[in-house]
């Protein structure tokens, strides 16, 4: 059994983009996006699965043993997702409704902190365990926004981030089996992620 960090980066937007624009061409938007995400990702996080509209990543305490270098590595993921979506939406080569409405898209960024288990099923290595289930479910959390950053208590802990100073507020959800899980979120916005980057470092 390991600890580390749990994180799915989630693309919003991205059933009613597939299913409104040109399939080859849509999936060619959609995949530039995630492999942006995945590269800014991994390293340090190990990239365990690609899950159609989300990437799925872990970051074992042994490997990743600085947990406050997450927000950073988090908030240079967005960073990366908004510079390609904004050149593939200035791409004027193109007039495809897939290329047009590129900037309907935004990301998703989830964060916990717990325990999992490796196994390899049908030849393909993955992890396993309450937290892997706990991580894909915050997906569904009641939030509002399309652009968001959600960290669980553990994982807030683990990263040493002060949400006064971050500007994260407080946020309550609850699963079956799973219980209440206490989070804390903040809207992924350009003149946010300076902000939070500083907090996390102050609290390194």
């Amino acid at each position: 059994m390991e600890e580390g960090f749990l994180v799915l980066a989630d693309i919003s937007g991205f059933t009613a983009f597939v299913t409104r624009t040109e399939l080859e061409h849509g999936a060619s938007v959609t995949g530039d996006l995630l492999e942006t995400v995945m590269q800014r990702l991994s390293p340090p996080l190990e990239i365990q699965e690609l899950e159609g509209d989300a990437v799925f990543a872990v970051g074992p305490n042994r490997t990743a043993a600085d947990g406050h270098a997450l927000p950073a590595v988090l908030a240079g993921a967005f960073a990366a997702f908004k510079e390609q979506q904004l050149r593939l939406a200035g791409d004027n080569s193109c007039s495809c409704r897939a290329c047009r409405d590129v900037a309907s898209l935004n990301l998703k960024l989830i964060a916990h902190h717990g325990r999992f288990v490796r196994q390899i099923v049908g030849g393909r290595p993955r992890v396993a365990g309450p937290d892997v289930i706990l991580v894909h479910r915050l997906v569904k959390n009641g939030i509002s926004v399309d652009a968001y950053l959600l960290l669980t208590e553990p994982a807030l802990a683990r990263a040493g981030v002060d949400p006064i100073a971050s500007g994260m507020r407080r946020h309550l959800v609850e699963y079956p089996h799973l219980g209440e899980v206490p989070c804390f979120v903040a809207d992924l916005e350009p003149r946010w992620q300076p902000a939070f980057a500083g907090a996390a470092i102050r609290a390194a």
